[in-house]
């Protein structure tokens, strides 16, 4: 098999939503630069992301929304009736300087990646774009820090081609609602979606299966690295293997992870990494991308390790002295940045966080395989 391809751009660098925003943080350069700094990206495996088509991006978004967008971006302002209609601006959606620029630029990278992983396409079979993700967004409003919703382009660009049968799989923190809604009962996609309960944006309960197309593991606070291998072992991988999809979408969101701030889940990157590993033996065709995420150090060492896992590449103990010069050039304002452990900076690999299986995650598996269930 061709080697997997890595998507990735110059627009993430030094692009922030403020300073006082959680997505303050450099989050794709530092996974671009610590595959590199550990040898792991050689430049034949490297594609720059494009800045999407407009008529591709308005396959889903509305042309006004779009045109606000390009507004806010040219003028760094927005009118009051473009944030009452279109929430730029407003609810956790800021204005910066690349407002337009960075979201269709992960929409080009995601559509890109999509594309080349179908017949006759150029190739491979696995592409991984962690500037994508961003699961939130609307047709015509912006939501949950996103813009534009790429995991809903790229999988259009499947359906376009004339795939059939695609699995969508969520393990962010927060429910993938934008795709599940964009896909709401079509038999072409199934969506999964592993997220906190409780969580924003308080939807993704375990009886929501969007007219049967979708399946919600919604997990209680503390969920643990065992815990996660228990509902891949007895319910998302089962629910794959019985579908047999032409291709899968792994939305990989870090923000399930002990250390994020913004949700109360407690997986180790081991448990990103095992989910990666696990789905690609079951893809044909594969595009993985990132997500949430919102402490630099461990989103950037998670996703490292996930193109490590999808190019067979073993995860040492250490990082190489230029990978830990990235790692420490970082900045962090929050509590646990301004005195950071040393491990954030000498290994890529999270100590294993194993635990108890509670019989509320049973509970959750065996209904996930349950074809019908009470509202």
């Amino acid at each position: 098999m061709t080697k997997p391809l890595y998507i990735g751009s110059e627009i993430y660098r030094g692009s922030t939503y403020g300073p006082t925003h959680p997505l303050a943080i450099p989050r794709v350069a530092t996974c671009t630069d610590l595959v590199r700094a550990m040898g792991w990206l050689p430049d034949a495996q490297f594609l720059a992301a494009p800045i999407a088509d407009r008529a591709q991006v308005e396959r889903f978004h509305d042309p006004a929304y779009i045109d606000a967008l390009y507004r806010a971006e040219a003028t760094q302002s927005v009118s009051d009736e473009d944030r009452a209609r279109f929430r730029i601006g407003a609810e956790g959606n800021p204005v910066y300087p690349e407002i337009y620029r960075r979201p269709m630029t992960s929409a080009g990278g995601v559509m890109l990646a999509c594309r080349t992983v179908l017949p006759g396409g150029p190739g491979p079979c696995i592409v991984h774009c962690p500037g994508g993700g961003t699961h939130h967004g609307r047709p015509a409003r912006a939501s949950g820090f996103c813009y534009l919703n790429d995991p809903v382009l790229g999988i259009l660009t499947w359906l376009d081609a004339g795939l059939d049968n695609v699995v969508y799989l969520d393990i962010d923190a927060h429910h993938g609602d934008g795709v599940q809604d964009a896909f709401h009962d079509d038999s072409r996609v199934l969506t999964i979606s592993i997220h906190e309960a409780g969580r924003w944006p308080f939807t993704g309960r375990l009886q929501d299966r969007a007219g049967g197309e979708a399946r919600n593991l919604a997990v209680p606070q503390g969920f643990n690295d065992t815990e996660m291998r228990h509902l891949m072992d007895h319910a998302v991988l089962p629910l794959i293997r019985a579908r047999r999809p032409q291709a899968i979408f792994l939305q990989c969101g870090a923000d399930a992870l002990e250390e994020d701030p913004l949700a109360r889940l407690s997986l180790s990157n081991n448990a990103h990494w095992a989910v990666v590993d696990a789905v690609r033996a079951l893809a044909p065709r594969l595009v993985v991308t990132g997500g949430g995420g919102y402490n630099p150090y461990t989103v950037g060492r998670c996703w490292a390790g996930v193109w490590a896992t999808l190019n067979d590449i073993p995860i040492p103990d250490r990082t190489t002295p230029q990978a830990e010069a990235v790692l420490r050039a970082l900045t962090y304002n929050r509590a646990a940045g301004r005195n950071p452990p040393a491990h954030w900076f000498t290994t890529l690999r999270d100590a294993p966080r194993e635990g108890p299986i509670r019989d509320e995650i049973r509970r959750i598996a065996d209904t996930t395989l349950t074809e019908r269930i009470a509202a």
